[in-house]
């Protein structure tokens, strides 16, 4: 093997393997006979594809893998082996046909067109497969439709695996899978009720919480692409976000995800913790360049400049006239620390425009006592005012902002918090005009009360 396991728990992959490949050259002219791009001086590259690349990123994090899938002896095949060989063990179920292969065509390093050919499908399982699975500690099953799953579903359905990433092609997750994880069209597609269309947090929130239940899923997390990952166990959801924005190639970035998630589940993480080091190990992956194409023309709203104001209502009215999205957190925001300020800027990442909701000096007073707070509400919005990542402040003087969220009537209402138990009293309110209230995770060890703590401590 190439890469030792250092003591991780070795993971099992079933699913579909795939053979890419990638003709990358430049194009600076169009045919004389159609109107076509003319794609010259091309370098050909191969590589797994599938549930062959999740295996493959698996191994090369440093863990024992075995790949469970339909590989047969043509050449696609061969190539196929060829490449995972000095990386994990491969059990081939029988084929019928020859393995897929995808082949990109690329200018300039951006898509031209794909041409797909061979459409091989696994026609059974094997004894060596089925024993490979009964006795496996962690399972990934990375399904493209093409009937791996489906022929072991009876031993998945025995021993559920950690994680399930489906496709549209495909069957539904065996229930008692840990964490399905489709991309946000995916899921749509996927869902029972698809009677709220659009698209956004909230329709991707509904869609999650549906698929828990119609999937009996442990956990459902929906890729966001550069969002992040939205994570639901059938209640209010974790919006997990990507610590940046990349434009890179995205192709591939869904079985990285997954291959991640799965090997922090197996070594004993928690699934909101597997969540975020998918998110992050799947946006260094497009950062990289990965292996995919930059997202489609059109797929990011460029707005007009912010108006310059302060003023949160005109700003969410300007917004909202040109289809932006409203976004809005809250809170005392005491001693800004570095936990607010990631905060803040994760929030500003979901839509066109944040405005944040601060209690005044008496309702930090009523929250926190007598003490409290410690920097004057001027103080407070002149220094929430300086953050880039900030576009307006808004003042309440009751104990929850909910007066103010009626004004203002954003599409995201943002928390921070831990996940586990957490409630969103706000939640139902913006159901009224179909907003959605999402949790981000705090930074660990920031807190207002744990620096005045530090700071009594100080000698003098």
């Amino acid at each position: 093997m190439a890469a030792k396991a250092d003591r991780r728990t070795p993971l099992v992959v079933v699913g579909d393997a795939l053979l890419d490949r990638d003709l990358t050259g430049s194009a600076d002219r169009l045919a004389p006979d159609a109107p076509v791009p003319v794609v010259s001086e091309c370098a050909e590259r191969i590589r797994p594809g599938g549930a062959a690349l999740a295996a493959y990123l698996a191994a090369r994090d440093g863990r024992e893998v075995t790949l469970i899938a339909g590989v047969g002896d043509d050449p696609a095949g061969l190539a196929l082996r060829e490449l995972l060989a000095p990386w994990l063990t491969l059990i081939p179920l029988p084929l019928t046909g020859t393995v897929p292969e995808k082949t990109r065509v690329l200018a300039q390093d951006r898509p031209v067109v794909r041409l797909d050919r061979g459409g091989g499908r696994v026609r059974g399982a094997t004894d060596e497969a089925r024993d490979t699975l009964r006795s496996a500690r962690a399972v990934l099953v990375s399904d493209y439709g093409r009937g791996a799953a489906d022929t072991l579903r009876d031993v998945l359905a025995a021993r559920p695996p950690l994680v399930w990433d489906p496709h549209p092609r495909g069957g539904p997750p065996v229930p008692g899978t840990r964490l399905v994880t489709p991309a946000e069209k995916e899921a749509h597609a996927f869902a029972p009720d698809r009677a709220h269309r659009g698209g956004g947090l909230r329709a991707a929130a509904l869609d999650a919480a549906a698929l828990v239940r119609d999937w009996r899923a442990a956990a459902v997390a929906v890729t966001l692409g550069p969002r992040g990952a939205l994570l639901s166990y059938g209640e209010h959801p974790l919006l997990v976000p990507a610590p940046a924005a990349h434009r890179g190639d995205s192709c591939g970035a869904g079985d990285r995800f997954a291959a991640t998630a799965a090997g922090l589940l197996a070594d004993g993480a928690l699934v909101g913790e597997a969540v975020e080091g998918a998110v992050s190990a799947a946006t260094a992956f497009v950062a990289a360049g990965g292996a995919a194409a930059v997202p489609p023309a059109g797929s990011e709203r460029a707005l007009a400049a912010l108006p310059d104001t302060d003023d949160p209502g005109a700003l969410a009215t300007r917004i909202r006239a040109e289809h932006g999205t409203v976004v809005a957190a809250g809170g005392c925001f005491d001693l800004l620390h570095a936990g607010h300020v990631g905060l803040l800027q994760a929030a500003r990442r979901l839509g066109d425009c944040l405005v944040v909701c601060v209690n005044s000096d008496a309702s930090v007073r009523r929250r926190k006592g007598g003490g409290r707070p410690v920097n004057p509400l001027a103080d407070r919005v002149r220094v929430l005012r300086a953050l880039a990542c900030v576009d307006a402040v808004a003042v309440f003087d009751e104990g929850t902002p909910e007066r103010l969220l009626g004004e203002l009537r954003p599409d995201v209402w943002v928390k921070g918090g831990d996940y586990a138990g957490a409630e969103l009293p706000e939640a139902a309110l913006l159901q009224e005009w179909g907003g959605q209230a999402v949790l981000l995770p705090y930074l660990d060890g920031r807190s207002s009360t744990a620096l005045l703590a530090r700071a009594a401590e100080t000698p003098r």
